[in-house]
């Protein structure tokens, strides 16, 4: 009894262990010096922004409270329906650093963040583009860490992982699974840049950081007109292009509140989770058509053994399923506790609630998988290629 427990649990301390061992295959900017370069290359900042009057006003101020000495800010009013270029314009008027510009209707085979890029990176003149939503922090020695980076590691693609701010209750219930899911998946950021495969490429769409001719020659975001994950395909495309993809995490530099209701996770992941995870799928078209049935395993094996812990003991379970459960239950603690303490900065009575998590993201991959190609989002229907 005791021996087919320890068995049956063995794939999920794999799992866990493995998931350690990766994730600390990794690197920051806090590495890099914060003092620009003497020949410091223009930065064009580039937010693409859609319906973002909540966020943008934190977000430019904080670039444009930046140490670094040759910065241009560019946000792109992608034809929002609030206040957004209103904000922007306001900020803009009083800093000739920054200035706004409209995107142009959306063209039918684009999806809008990639437009609104597009837009942006037309009218930038800097020699480095960085593409960072509306929704995000940035420290004000953020740009010379990682124009340092970009140099010390001849990087022609950077992305930073920052800090995840998670304010409510369903945002510190739900998107630890999601990041813990991400993290097994691709483990630490080295272990990303080392891999010689496209598929285990990755970068953070929150910031990216181009060399503006590594940008065009690749074509820039033509090149994934049609992708709802564009962060993750553009890092393919440069991969498979000879050129150099780099992820590091900044979590001191960099920070973002993705979503604040239930809602917003729900309809946020949705539109990314099946559709936007396609390309990064292994083995070809056969990964591809695998992906409906793995997508949902492993939530399916965090939900299981946690639902057979709490009920089976009241339900008369045999005791080797019991100590099976809890054996599993102990593996994904053990995964988690450092994932919320070290990376999320949770407090660690949240665990209690990660099943709950997991339950709420089968929902949403469920209903993701259902949906298939089709992506809604901020009042806007595509079809993702």
């Amino acid at each position: 009894m005791t021996l087919g427990a320890l068995v049956g649990a063995l794939p999920w301390w794999v799992i866990a262990v493995g998931a350690l061992v990766r994730g600390r295959r990794s690197r920051s900017l806090d590495d890099e010096s914060p003092v620009a370069p003497a020949d410091a290359p223009l930065v064009s900042v580039i937010v693409p922004a859609r319906n973002e009057a909540r966020n943008i006003e934190r977000c430019v101020r904080s670039i444009l409270a930046t140490s670094y000495p040759a910065m241009e800010l560019i946000v792109v009013d992608d034809r929002s329906e609030d206040d957004t270029s209103r904000i922007a314009q306001g900020i803009a008027a009083d800093d000739p650093r920054m200035r706004v510009i409209q995107a142009e209707p959306l063209p039918p085979d684009w999806f809008g963040k990639p437009w609104a890029c597009r837009r942006g990176a037309m009218e930038a003149r800097g020699s480095v583009l960085c593409f960072t939503d509306a929704d995000t922090w940035h420290a004000p020695e953020f740009l010379a860490l990682s124009v340092n980076a970009m140099r010390r590691r001849a990087a022609d693609l950077l992305s930073v992982a920052g800090r995840q701010e998670l304010g409510s209750f369903w945002e510190r219930v739900v998107q630890p699974q999601v990041f813990s899911l991400l993290a097994v998946r691709y483990g630490g950021t080295e272990v990303v840049n080392d891999s010689p495969r496209a598929t285990d490429k990755i970068a953070n769409g929150q910031c990216m950081f181009f060399r503006r001719a590594a940008y065009d020659e690749v074509g820039g975001h033509d090149a994934v007109r049609q992708k709802v994950a564009e962060d993750l395909s553009l890092a393919q495309v440069v991969f498979r292009r000879g050129k150099v993809p780099l992820i590091v995490l900044g979590q001191r530099q960099l920070s973002t509140r993705m979503y604040t209701t239930l809602t917003d996770i729900v309809q946020g992941w949705m539109k990314n989770v099946y559709a936007g995870t396609l390309d990064a799928a292994p083995f070809g078209r056969w990964g591809r058509v695998a992906m409906p049935f793995l997508l949902p395993l492993p939530l399916v094996m965090t939900i299981v053994p946690a639902l057979v812990l709490l009920v089976g003991p009241l339900a008369g379970a045999p005791d080797g399923l019991v100590l099976w459960a809890g054996l599993c239950t102990a593996a994904m603690l053990a995964w988690l506790i450092p994932l919320y303490l070290f990376f999320l900065e949770l407090p660690l009575w949240y665990l209690v609630f990660f099943p709950l998590g997991a339950a709420v993201l089968l929902y949403i991959v469920v209903r993701s998988i259902v949906r298939g190609r089709r992506v809604a989002w901020k009042g806007r229907e595509y079809r993702a290629g």
